[in-house]
Order: C-alpha cells, then sequence, then structure tokens
C-alpha cells in the first residue's frame, strides 16, 4: 500500500511539473512583448531573407504597386467627388 502510494505522490509531482512548465509556456506566448516580437520578425521575414539579410524585392515591389495603386484610387475617388 506504501508503494502504490509513493508511486501515485510521483506520479501526481510529475502532472504538477508537467502543468507548471505548460503555464510558464503559455505565459511567454502570450505576453505582449513576445507577441510583438514574433510578427515583426514575421514582416522581417516577408521583406528580408533571414538567411542571407538580402531584400526581397519581388515582395517589396508588391507593397509599393499596392501603395500607389491606393493613392491613385483616393486621387481619383477625390477629383471624382469634387
Amino acid at each position: 500500500m506504501s508503494n502504490e502510494m509513493s508511486s501515485l505522490e510521483r506520479e501526481i509531482e510529475e502532472t504538477r511539473q508537467h502543468l507548471a512548465v505548460t503555464i510558464d509556456q503559455l505565459l511567454y506566448r502570450a505576453h505582449p512583448k513576445t507577441i510583438v516580437s514574433r510578427e515583426v520578425n514575421s514582416v522581417k521575414a516577408h521583406y528580408v531573407d533571414l538567411e542571407t539579410g538580402r531584400p526581397r524585392t519581388d515582395n517589396i515591389l508588391k507593397t509599393v504597386g499596392a501603395v500607389a495603386g491606393v493613392v491613385v484610387l483616393f486621387a481619383v475617388i477625390r477629383k471624382i467627388s469634387r
């Protein structure tokens, strides 16, 4: 009986440790600075090759084209509305 009890106590302690680690991981992942850092790295990876450090000109040109298109669209709408 004592052997079963110590086995059960050990299992409960292992489960507590596992839950504590899981909660720590969740707190880290949900921390605002971690989220911002992850998103900044995601945006950087879209415009810069992280392995070589070279800019990804295709993605940069797509973004510049989209911004220019929106500016032209607003200019045309503004001119039409006057």
